[in-house]
């Protein structure tokens, strides 16, 4: 749906007049800046560059990561949902899910293990934050993953919910080695590019980085005030 700007001029005038000045109509022209120093934090990295990186990183923010091809991505997730101690399981509803191979996995080796799966849906409303609430494991895929801090970007929609990662107590993200970009400053710019080739962007953006932490009170870092406890990476490689 599109929304329509109402009052626009006249809310634009009166800010104008109660600051005393002409209203401004013309472009305002980007600055060319001499130096900028977030360009060149790891340029010229390779994927592989940046994933040593990222595997440095997640020892510091007390999160595990896997490696592995896509035909081990199942059992690599299987382990991990193991060593996290169990279902249930809840996830977005994404059809990358069934590109990568894990049908089999979630609709039939799950439920012989007796381990409940959740999908997101749209059409059940409150139910869906009430599963995410109860569950245990969350997966989610990240759509960007900043090397340099150990951040997966996750884009909400009615099919991926941001509560799935938020209530469970355990947090996966599925971390395709092609969405790997070295720090915050690139992953903007593929925001904006996904939004001059599309049109749109998710409405709800969350950048997580490993198990939520707290150091407020006098700097002793605390894991798990927030949301999830524990929180595991596992990178494909899809190049």
């Amino acid at each position: 749906m599109t929304g329509t700007i109402q009052n626009r001029d006249k809310f634009l005038n009166q800010l104008a007049n109660r600051l005393d000045r002409p209203r401004n109509s013309t472009t305002v022209e980007r600055p060319s800046w001499k130096f900028q120093p977030q360009l060149e934090v790891l340029k010229g990295a390779t994927q592989d560059d940046l994933l040593a990186v990222l595997i440095e990183q997640c020892k510091v923010i007390h999160t595990s990561i896997t490696v592995t091809d896509r035909e081990y991505l199942s059992a690599a997730i299987n382990e991990v949902v193991a060593n996290f101690g169990g279902g249930p399981v809840v996830t977005w509803k994404d059809e990358r899910f069934s590109q990568w191979g894990l049908d089999s996995l979630f609709k039939q080796d799950w439920p012989d293990q007796r381990i409940d799966l959740f999908e997101w849906d749209s059409n059940k409303g409150a139910e869906n934050i009430a599963k995410a609430e109860k569950a245990n494991v969350a997966i989610t895929i990240s759509e960007i993953t900043l090397a340099e801090s150990g951040t997966v970007v996750l884009f909400s929609d009615q099919h991926k919910g941001r509560t799935v990662s938020f209530l469970p107590a355990a947090f996966i993200a599925l971390v395709p080695k092609s969405t790997l970009v070295p720090r915050i400053t690139q992953a903007a710019q593929k925001m904006r590019e996904i939004h001059q080739k599309t049109g749109h962007v998710a409405s709800c953006i969350n950048f997580i980085t490993g198990p939520s932490n707290s150091a407020d009170i006098e700097l002793n870092l605390v894991v798990g005030v927030h949301g999830p406890v524990k929180a595991a990476y596992i990178v494909i490689n899809d190049l």
